[in-house]
């Protein structure tokens, strides 16, 4: 039996024009950054699928130090056996420039074996920048998406990740966290996608704005713009520079083929070396069928099952097309459509292309 794989095909083809964008979408202002946070904390209120603390010590050590915030003494011989605790991380990111005051979501997950966080509140917990200094504090109710249940005989039924979950505006933020973008009085815009012609773009155009020499083009990345003198004048200057449009470069001629699902995604600059694609199928059929063979009468033979197999090959006509010099991907289409192939022969097809040395672009095979 043969099984046909339906592929997704995608062309990105044009007439090579490149519209303008926005400088905002293109770049990155350089110390405009988020930070990421992570703490330690415990979540209460379980309801019973807290962590088994005699597998997870440090949930015990954790309640001792807090109890002991408030007065309350754990003997050192005695560990309690609490079901609705869990030892949790938290983590965050920092958004920049954000101050204190200001309340940034956190996300909750287990580090023990507690089986659920549903229903829990984290108590507060500080976060810590990789300097090691807290930027904010955490605390608030879950919202957990998983559901896990399990049953006396060992079964259990799961749904998504009940073990982490979520605490909207759950952390104040306490100190602002330092930003380099004006440690040497220039702007630094960083493009998101790296390219020597959009960069070199994005500088000449700076400088036809506001007068030469103003903005220099470092490398494929990075482009220098000196700022203002006066520092209250750097948020109206790079709004402006964010809202001018520049034509970034076109992008470079790649093909994408996704062998899990059978996407084939490809660009409009992909062009083709001469070449000639003979195409043909091959099917081999394979039929196993059990008869009984029955003896003679009186002959003391035995009933046996005896297996036959049949085997057929089928050859479908091998067609051959022939691509010139510069042909565009539509080209390619078109021809292997005309021979009849199917949309997964043609990522064998491009794949032997690049084998051969006729795919002026690179394959990437995800």
């Amino acid at each position: 039996m043969r099984t046909i794989v339906t592929t997704i095909l995608i062309l990105l083809l044009g007439n090579g024009v490149v519209s303008a964008e926005r400088v905002k979408d293109l770049v990155n202002v350089a110390g405009v950054r988020t930070n990421q946070l992570v703490g330690y904390g415990l979540v209460v209120g379980l309801n019973g699928t807290g962590d088994q603390t005699s597998q997870a010590p440090f949930t015990v050590q954790s309640i001792k130090n807090m109890l002991s915030t408030f007065g309350v003494r754990v003997p050192d011989n005695v560990n309690p056996q609490l079901k609705n605790v869990a030892a949790v991380t938290v983590h965050a990111a920092l958004p920049p420039f954000a101050k204190p005051g200001q309340s940034i979501d956190v996300t909750v997950s287990s580090i023990g074996n507690a089986a659920s966080l549903r229903g829990g509140s984290l108590l507060m917990a500080p976060l810590m920048g990789a300097d090691g200094q807290v930027y904010a504090m955490a605390q608030g109710s879950l919202l957990v998406g998983g559901l896990g249940v399990a049953g006396s005989d060992g079964s259990r039924v799961s749904v998504n990740i009940p073990s982490a979950g979520r605490i909207p505006n759950g952390a104040t933020v306490e100190r602002e966290a330092p930003s380099a973008m004006t440690s040497d009085g220039s702007i630094w815009l960083n493009l998101k996608t790296p390219d020597f012609t959009t960069a070199h773009r994005l500088a000449k155009h700076i400088n036809s704005i506001y007068g030469p020499q103003m903005a220099e083009a470092i490398d494929a990345t990075s482009v220098r713009v000196l700022g203002p003198k006066e520092r209250n004048q750097y948020v109206s200057f790079i709004s402006m520079l964010e809202n001018m449009e520049v034509t970034p470069g076109e992008a470079p001629a790649r093909v994408v083929v996704n062998s899990r699902s059978g996407t084939v995604v490809i660009g409009g600059n992909v062009r083709v070396m001469p070449a000639a694609v003979s195409h043909g199928s091959l099917t081999v059929s394979i039929t196993e069928r059990a008869e009984v063979s029955q003896p003679g009468a009186f002959s003391e033979g035995q009933t046996v099952v005896v297996g036959e197999s049949s085997i057929d090959v089928k050859q479908d006509e091998s067609r051959m097309f022939l691509l010139e010099t510069g042909v565009t991907l539509e080209d390619i289409v078109k021809a292997i459509n005309n021979v009849g192939a199917a949309p997964g022969d043609l990522v064998a097809i491009l794949e032997a292309l690049d084998q051969a040395g006729a795919l002026r672009a690179e394959l990437v095979v995800i």
